[in-house]
């Protein structure tokens, strides 16, 4: 802890955050100590695009879902990353969450590498929509939906009996009736090339890649890690369990997010910005 401290103090650092930074809002995550164990395969971008069935079956899951999704609110570890980047210590935040939390903490020029469930996008005329006003939508188009909800997953779904899915009604775009989409990144397609071309811009300019929450099993986040390792860039990590990072770090914290990162600011705010 006290190495980390010199080193955000230090200034220069970039944040790469996963879902174990949002589980003390209430959201969970995969594979983390809050983790759920997931019956279904989360959803791919084939599926959803080619198999009606298969949408309007998300679609009846993540209006559910967003309940727990919308109604989150940042905790004090997002609000001890806004406050870093306050101070002036941090350069860039990028984060894998679909969660917006970040911003709600008071954080601003996130990178949201797969995008967030806030927005709704036409697949067929590309006009972009807020979330709160396609749920207005569905409410309205079905009215007496009231499936059991059995778990929440940290993609914005839930886990509901599929009998619980008869009659659901999916809604098209407004402009043009098209497809509507959560405007995230699903299994099957590739995160846009500015977010990771920005992602790769700021870790190079970095003194210190601090990942938080995040098991890095995937290699969407990984990859800035192995970038930094590789450009002699430090790699701290605080997180809750193992990583796939850690041979490649030289610290490494294993602590509660929300408790750790507001000490982490306790100590770097009694120094100056530059000293």
């Amino acid at each position: 802890m006290d190495e980390l401290a010199e080193w955000v103090t230090d200034g220069g650092v970039v944040v790469l955050s996963g879902a174990g930074l949002s589980t003390e809002s209430g959201i969970p995550d995969y594979r983390g100590p809050s983790g759920v164990a997931r019956r279904a395969t989360p959803m791919t971008y084939q599926s959803f695009t080619r198999d009606p069935i298969a949408r309007r079956r998300y679609w009846a899951r993540s209006h559910l879902g967003w309940r727990t999704i919308g109604d989150a609110r940042a905790n004090d570890g997002h609000r001890a990353v806004a406050r870093l980047q306050e101070l002036g210590r941090l350069d860039g935040i990028i984060t894998q969450n679909v969660d917006g939390l970040h911003q709600d903490g008071g954080a601003h020029g996130v990178v949201e590498l797969h995008g967030n469930l806030a927005r709704v996008a036409c697949l067929d005329c590309g006009d972009l929509s807020e979330r709160g006003e396609l749920e207005a939508r569905l409410d309205a188009a079905n009215p007496d939906f009231a499936a059991a909800v059995s778990a929440v997953n940290p993609d914005g779904d839930v886990e509901i009996d599929d009998a619980g899915l008869d009659g659901f009604t999916v809604v098209g775009c407004l402009l043009c009736g098209g497809m509507l989409k959560p405007d995230v990144v699903y299994f099957g397609e590739t995160v846009p090339k500015d977010r990771v071309s920005r992602s790769f811009e700021l870790v190079a300019g970095a003194r210190t890649l601090l990942v938080l929450g995040s098991s890095l099993t995937v290699m969407s986040g990984r990859r800035f890690v192995l970038r930094a390792a590789k450009d002699g860039i430090r790699v701290a990590i605080v997180n809750q369990g193992l990583t796939r990072g850690e041979p490649y770090a030289q610290v490494v914290v294993d602590a509660a997010l929300g408790a750790m990162l507001p000490e982490l600011v306790r100590r770097v705010e009694g120094v100056p910005a530059g000293n």
